[in-house]
Parts: C-alpha cells; sequence; structure tokens
C-alpha cells in the first residue's frame, strides 16, 4: 500500500472493478486513495448486469471500514441526455437510472454524467432534452446526481460553463457539477496560473455557483488550452504543468472537494505516483 500525507484532503483514482466491484476498494487503498470512481460494468456497452448482494454487502463494510471520502460511479460512455433522438434518449435513461440504482445499493453518493452531444439539434435544444431527460429519472434518496464539464468539439455540450448552469435551472431535479480541470483546459479556460486558475474558478462560480460543484476530475492535458482535445496527462507534466495544477488543489474556493484521477498508466508511472503527486503540490513542492 502507497501511503502519503494528502493535508486530509480527499484524493483518489478511477481504479477497476475486474472481478467484481468489492475489489476496487483494496486497489483504491494500493494507489493511496481515500475516496474514488469506478464504471460498476463496461462503459462500452448497454448491457448491465445486476450486481450480486454479496459483493455489495461487501463493498459497503470494506469501504466503511476504509474510505474517508466519497465514491463516485461514472456512467456508461454511450449515455447521451442531449440526443434529439427518442431512441437513444430512452436508452440514456434506462441506462443512467440503473446507475443510479446501483449508487443505492453500494451505498455510493454521486452518480456522474456527461450532457452529450445534440448532434444538430442546437446548443439549447440540447441543454433542454438534457434538463428534461434527467427529471425523467427517479433519483434515490442518498444519491445525487453530478453533470460533468466536457472539453468540447462537434455538438458536445459542457465545454462552457454556462451549459452546465442551463440545465441545472431548466431542471426541476437537484443536481450537482463535476469539473475536469483537463476538460475545461481543453474547452479553453486557464488553468495554468495561478491568476487563471482564480479567473477561472470565478466565471464557474458566476455561471454554475460554487455551491453546487461536489468534485473535481483532477487532470492534465496532453493538448493546448482551446484544442478541445480530451487525452488526459499526468499531474504536473501536461500543458496545464505544476504551477496550474499546485494552484487548483489548494484554491481556498475550492476548498476540500474530492480529488479524482483518471490520469494515464504509462512511462512507469500509474495512480500511485499522481496521488503522491498531489501531496508534493499541496505541501509546496514539485
Amino acid at each position: 500500500m502507497v501511503t502519503s500525507d494528502t493535508h486530509a484532503a480527499h484524493v483518489g483514482a478511477h481504479v477497476s472493478v475486474a472481478g467484481g466491484i468489492d475489489n476496487a476498494v483494496e486497489r483504491q487503498l494500493d494507489v493511496g486513495g481515500n475516496c474514488g470512481q469506478v464504471f460498476t460494468h463496461s462503459p462500452q456497452v448497454w448491457k448491465q448486469p445486476p450486481i450480486d448482494a454479496d459483493i455489495a454487502e461487501r463493498f459497503r463494510d470494506e469501504s466503511e471500514d476504509a474510505i474517508d471520502g466519497p465514491w463516485v460511479i461514472h456512467s456508461s460512455y454511450l449515455v447521451n441526455l442531449a440526443t434529439p433522438k427518442d431512441d437513444l434518449r430512452e436508452k440514456s435513461i434506462s441506462s443512467l437510472q440503473k446507475e443510479l440504482d446501483a449508487a443505492a445499493q453500494l451505498e455510493i453518493e454521486y452518480v456522474n454524467v456527461h450532457l452529450g452531444a445534440h448532434t444538430g439539434a442546437g446548443v439549447e435544444a440540447g441543454l433542454e432534452n438534457a434538463a428534461s431527460a434527467i427529471d425523467a429519472l427517479d433519483v434515490p434518496e442518498g444519491v445525487t446526481l453530478l453533470i460533468e464539464s466536457d472539453a468540447g468539439s462537434g455538438t458536445k455540450l459542457g465545454d462552457d460553463f454556462a451549459h452546465l448552469g442551463r440545465v441545472r435551472d431548466l431542471a426541476d431535479t437537484d443536481i450537482g457539477v463535476c469539473l475536469d480541470t483537463a476538460h475545461a483546459f481543453a474547452a479553453g479556460y486557464d488553468l495554468s496560473t495561478p491568476e487563471g486558475v482564480a479567473e477561472t474558478v470565478e466565471a464557474f462560480d458566476s455561471t454554475v455557483g460554487l455551491d453546487h460543484l461536489r468534485c473535481i476530475h483532477l487532470n492534465d492535458s496532453k493538448h493546448p488550452r482551446g484544442s478541445n482535445a480530451d487525452e488526459h496527462a499526468h499531474v504536473s507534466e501536461g500543458e496545464i504543468g505544476a504551477a496550474g495544477m499546485a494552484a487548483i488543489v489548494s484554491d481556498d474556493a475550492l476548498g476540500e472537494r474530492p480529488l479524482i484521477l483518471e490520469t494515464p498508466t504509462e512511462d512507469g508511472r500509474g495512480y500511485a505516483w499522481n496521488i503522491e503527486c498531489v501531496a508534493r503540490l499541496r505541501g509546496g513542492s514539485d
């Protein structure tokens, strides 16, 4: 097990559930995480097998004993809430409902989803579609649905913080927001300097509201600001860089919201290295 001084912050990683979702707990501990994220099934397919009751119980018990911060379920990549197509909309709602029900079974606090793409319907119509799809869900007590910021490109929504705020305004359902640092940077928000981070946080607060920010996907970017290219880099070693990452993890306005890594495993480094890097950045060294 990796141990690190993360200054009591909730820092963790998106870990595999291969062999059973209960295995995610040990995998999280092995990389030094104290919160985390999972897929409940392959994110590339619609099929969602039910979670065995005994496995769910082990996950709940082991998480309660060993994990300080929240878990997040990330929805399937196939889900498209903004779509104008009825068949895809129904599949998306059904898939997301199963994720919400799984979260309740596992006592997981958050389910995270992208808004998707309007595919030609237009931005406002896409945002209205997303809000109405969210309102078609039955969100269990104790579970909060999060909509995630996006890198953009094509007709994808969520690259502009105003999209997130608009869906919150349109939906009757109380939803939270997940801010992905690599996505925001690729969408054009400057996170590479302390000044840029402060301006980006202010822009988020004015359009979405920091009160609605529930977690942060902490990823560096392999591509320049405004590229709309979604490819994550090791913390502090991408285009955002050490100065920007240090400003993000120490920003008072962002507070102690959980930081979840979706960084690559390459160059002999993985989640453990990145979690240690977050600790160093919080401690003021790079």
